[in-house]
């Protein structure tokens, strides 16, 4: 078993993600959220199948090197494209049939599983992605990070809880949006609002706007 920081980050996020989902209660689960037409029953699944894209990737055969980063998985090409963005809404809506508590159960079973095997497999494994992208696990399981924290604010607000970041989470996350370790400190943001505006979730005031490309903030695409 390997320990690497963005493993360490992903399992306390889906950890503190999957408590507020044991949490929630049939009038939570049917709320909409910002990620529209989902409610938060199918942004839970989508997370879900966010996090269990990883083991397919693991049982394939590792790419000859990695060209694509974790900035780099975020391109706004074709994995935005309509047909891509229909796949994807419907496979959390389908998913979210089976109804909120199920989801929570399938979310815990999911992060668990993923988390052993990237133990297992080590930070400098290679892996492709579903959309081609040959990433190191350790590249790729940040980019889960960021979908389990800035999708973890959205059901935060979608349900009227408190938002949060485990501290391993907002490390990896804020680093990565704002272009590097120690950009949150000379930021002097809270980890939880510096993430939400750099992920778009929170409208930046053209000051604010100033002072995340101050620090190398780089704009990157979102769904």
């Amino acid at each position: 078993m390997v320990s690497f920081p963005e493993l360490v980050a992903l399992r306390a996020e889906s950890a503190r993600l999957g408590a507020v989902m044991a949490g929630l209660d049939d009038r939570d689960w049917a709320r909409p959220t910002r990620c529209a037409p989902w409610d938060a029953a199918a942004l839970a699944a989508h997370v879900t199948i966010a996090l269990d894209r990883l083991g397919p990737m693991l049982a394939a055969s590792p790419p000859p090197e990695a060209t694509v980063d974790a900035a780099g998985y975020y391109t706004r090409d074709r994995r935005f494209s309509p047909e891509v963005d229909a796949a994807r809404v419907d496979q959390a809506a389908e998913a979210a049939r089976a109804g909120g508590p199920a989801v929570a159960d399938r979310f815990a079973r999911t992060w668990q599983a993923t988390v052993e095997a990237c133990a297992q497999a080590g930070p400098d494994r290679l892996v492709t992605t579903r959309h081609g992208d040959p990433m190191t696990l350790a590249d790729f399981t940040l980019t889960r990070v960021v979908e389990v924290a800035v999708h973890g604010i959205d059901l935060a607000d979608a349900t009227g809880r408190p938002r949060w970041t485990t501290v391993p989470a907002a490390a990896a996350v804020a680093g990565f949006l704002l272009g590097g370790p120690g950009r949150l400190e000379a930021l002097g943001w809270d980890p939880v609002v510096a993430i939400a505006k750099a992920a778009g979730r929170d409208e930046a005031t053209g000051a604010e706007r100033e002072r995340l490309a101050a620090v190398g903030a780089a704009p990157l695409a979102f769904g």
